[in-house]
This record gives C-alpha cells, structure tokens and sequence, in this order.
C-alpha cells in the first residue's frame, strides 16, 4: 500500500499512463474511467487526472479555473546510475529541463512528462562520491 500519492493533470489519460509504466516502471492499480488512473511505484501513489474529465481531481474550480499540467513541484525517483537512467530517457527522446546537477547529496535532473509535469531524476551521493 503506498504512503504517499500525488496528483498530476495530464491530457491525454493514455499517453500518460504509457509514459508511467514503460518509462518509469509504475505499475497500474486502477483505471476505471478514461479521465482517471491511480499508478504506483513503491510507496509512491501517483493519480492521474484528465481536466474537465467529470467530477474529483479534474474538475473546474468553483470560479470555471480548469486544472492544468506543469509547474515546479515534483516527485522524486531514485536511481543507481543516474547516467545510464539519462542516456535511456534521452533516447526515448524524452525532454528535461536542464542537465545533471551535481551536489552535496547527490545527483538530480529533471524529467518532464508529456504534458509538463515534473519528474527529478535523483542519484544519492555514495560515500565514495564524498
């Protein structure tokens, strides 16, 4: 049972869990309408939601704001070769929104999912790194 969930607005529910599942390794726990899909990796829950899909996470705000994809807050997926997880990502011709970062704990970049929202690629620093 995960732990944590997070929220994402995607616009297209199929890309989406495609992008989740082959690219990351999440696996589906439930997708039973076209606007939703509940995924998990480890004890991360990650719910997906289309915008004006119906009632919960995509509907308009009380004001007619539709929820939309993007922005700066993001999950984190460790990796033990942050390199290699790169080179992979970059292949699938994936888009990131800047390079490897380097720092005191470790190694980031970070990763957007076809509809904007952010993903940080995260290698922890090894004590020979130190």
């Amino acid at each position: 049972m995960a732990t944590v969930s997070v929220r994402y607005i995607v616009t297209n529910m199929d890309e989406a869990v495609a992008f989740y599942v082959d690219e990351l390794g999440f696996d589906v726990v439930m997708r039973p309408a076209p606007a939703f899909a509940m995924l998990i990796w480890g004890d991360l829950r990650l719910v997906l939601s289309v915008p004006g899909g119906g009632p919960g996470g995509g509907a308009a705000m009380a004001d007619g704001t539709m929820p939309a994809p993007g922005g700066w807050n993001r999950f984190v997926v460790e990796v033990d070769d942050i390199q290699e997880k790169v080179r992979e990502l970059r292949e699938a011709g994936l888009p990131f929104r800047n390079d490897i970062v380097r720092g005191p704990g470790g190694a980031q970049i970070l990763l957007e999912d076809p509809f904007g929202n952010v993903i940080e690629v995260f290698q922890p620093a090894r004590d020979e790194d130190q």
